[in-house]
This record gives C-alpha cells, sequence and structure tokens, in this order.
C-alpha cells in the first residue's frame, strides 16, 4: 500500500494553516470537527489535549477514509485549572487577570489519523506573563483578540507584548508545534513535494 497523499486539516483555526504553511505543507482540505470539548472531572491538560486533538481528527477521518487527518487541541493552565476558550468580554477578563504577573503552561495535542493508525504528540510550553496594568487589560480587551482563543489570549498578536518568558514551543501557543507535526508527518510517509511527481 503506497503512503496517502491526501492530508486534512481537522481545524478551523486559521493560525494552524498558517503554520503548516511555513514548513511547505498545504492541505488538501479544511474540515473542522464538531465535538464535545468537555473537560473530564479528574483530565489534566496533557490528557485532554491529547484526547481532543485525537477526537478531532478522528471525526473527519470517519468521514473520509483513506485519507490523512490532523487534529489539533491547546490548552491553557494554571497549576490544575485549565482555562476555557473566550468567548465573551467577561471569560477573557477573568483570565487575563488570572494570567497577569503568574507563570502558565500551554499544553498542545497533535493528532494524525491515516490508513496506518493513529499517532500522537503534546508539547507544554511554559510562559510568564508580566503583571499587567488596568489600562493595559482594558486595551486588549477591546481590541477582541481574545474571542475564540485559549485563555483568553494570542501569543502572535498583542499579548505576545505580556510575555517575559517562554520556554518550549512558540508555534505550540500559537496552536501548533512544527517540529512534532511534521515528525508525525514524515512518520506516516506523507511527502508534499511527491504530490507532484
Amino acid at each position: 500500500m503506497s503512503p496517502p497523499r491526501h492530508l486534512i486539516l481537522a481545524s478551523a483555526s486559521p493560525r494552524r494553516l498558517e503554520l503548516l504553511a511555513r514548513i511547505g505543507i498545504t492541505p488538501d482540505a479544511v474540515i473542522p470537527a464538531d465535538i464535545d470539548e468537555t473537560a473530564g472531572a479528574k483530565e489534566t491538560p496533557r490528557a485532554l489535549a491529547l484526547r481532543l486533538a485525537r477526537q478531532k481528527a478522528q471525526a473527519v477521518a470517519a468521514l473520509h477514509p483513506g485519507s490523512l487527518v490532523l487534529g489539533s487541541d491547546t490548552i491553557v493552565s494554571v497549576g490544575r485549572r485549565m482555562l476555557p476558550k473566550a468567548e465573551d468580554r467577561e471569560t477573557a477578563a477573568a483570565c487575563l487577570k488570572l494570567l497577569s504577573g503568574r507563570n502558565h503552561v500551554v499544553t498542545t495535542g497533535v493528532a494524525l489519523v491515516g490508513p496506518y493508525g493513529v499517532s500522537v504528540r503534546a508539547v507544554a510550553t511554559r510562559l510568564t506573563f508580566k503583571t499587567l496594568s488596568a489600562v493595559e487589560q482594558q486595551h486588549y480587551l477591546d481590541s477582541g483578540q481574545w474571542l475564540g482563543k485559549a485563555g483568553g489570549y494570542g501569543i502572535q498578536g498583542l499579548a505576545g507584548a505580556f510575555c517575559i518568558r517562554l520556554t518550549g514551543s512558540w508555534e505550540a501557543v500559537m496552536g501548533l508545534p512544527l517540529y512534532e507535526t511534521a515528525c508525525l508527518l514524515e512518520g506516516a510517509g506523507y511527502r508534499p513535494l511527491s504530490k507532484l511527481a
């Protein structure tokens, strides 16, 4: 059996699409997965990130057998407390207040589902935010850049100026660790340039 050449990204995130393009990969299709993202009672951030990434990829793969499907999910946590995706200003403000002047961890899970099975990776990145003034917090909330973001921020935007220390993968904080993703694809025999042959 020849390696699959059809790649689907199971995510609606434009950031993940941009990140894949940085390593020369353009998915053949982008099909977001609609799954329940509720955390289990005793689920850790790492376990949740991996499970959601896997379930997203599997949900799309079930509709497109024979394709490679890449899924990913990012969880922001302070200790064992996992922060939600900010869908309203109040939630974003609460996240920002909690992150101000503190360390936190961003865990991104990546899953690749294909004819040969499922492969997963998780990357944890530690960050420290400066203590944010009330003016800084209001300015950021007014920007709207928090909408739909895990933990209420995107490192690639205004919040990048809040981060005084980052240990790990900057790309993983954006939503997709490139080294690990490339390894998964290579392990599955996916060769983007081979599609031109």
